[in-house]
């Protein structure tokens, strides 16, 4: 007897929808702080009624995005400049730590770091700064996993929506640091490549201090 198909997906329901449309907008800029989203905007724009939005937007609420006002709709909250902190401090105890780990890297780790990297050269080059982000977010993230520690590796993952946000709006805000954030990776790379634990380490170090010094003020 054949075994039977597998079970489809279940498919995403309307708050989902409308949870996923205002995420990805407010992630990739289209939505920036201090934008009041309304219920009935949205769910014109998303085709639904007004009870998803309120689910929807109730989530994005407890995750930090947004504040809701009850009959106005919801706020898009900026960045703070004690959350770029934050975030910059913790990726430097866990990036550092963690490339030291990864080394000698095994080769499925420089390959797939290869080729994120040329997928951000791609995007760099279609000027698509919100694909070039995540791609550039994926490419810490692998070395950061690929060091076996799971607590460090879920730990990281909750700065994934906070790292794309400010990662866009640094290079809406700061061109040039396009071509410098490749070359950076691709010194990562190169240490990595050479097996020298240090120099991925002091790489990383510069890489993710440089992003710290030129993000002050908030982040929108």
């Amino acid at each position: 007897m054949s075994a039977p198909p597998p079970a489809a997906a279940p498919a995403a329901t309307a708050a989902d929808r409308v949870y996923r449309h205002v995420k990805q907008g407010v992630l990739e800029r289209r939505y920036e702080g201090g934008t009041l989203l309304t219920e009935g905007g949205l769910a014109d724009a998303v085709g639904v009624s007004r009870t998803p939005v309120r689910e929807a937007l109730l989530r994005l609420e407890t995750e930090g995005l947004l504040k809701l006002y009850p009959k106005k709709g919801a706020l898009v909250l900026p960045v703070s400049v004690q959350e770029i902190a934050d975030v910059i401090e913790t990726r430097l105890l866990v990036e550092e730590f963690t490339v030291r780990a990864a080394v000698p890297a095994p080769p499925a780790l420089l390959e797939r770091l290869a080729a994120l990297l040329e997928e951000q050269r791609r995007h760099a080059a279609e000027g698509d700064l919100a694909a070039m982000t995540a791609a550039d977010r994926c490419f810490h993230a692998e070395i950061v996993r690929t060091a076996g520690n799971q607590i460090l590796a879920r730990l990281y993952d909750q700065l994934r929506d906070r790292q794309l946000r400010m990662g866009v709006a640094l290079l809406h805000a700061h061109p040039e640091r396009i071509e410098r954030t490749l070359a950076e990776h691709a010194e990562i790379l190169g240490a990595l490549r050479a097996g020298d634990a240090e120099a991925a380490a002091a790489a990383v170090r510069g890489h993710v201090g440089r992003v710290g010094e030129l993000v002050r003020g908030p982040v929108r």
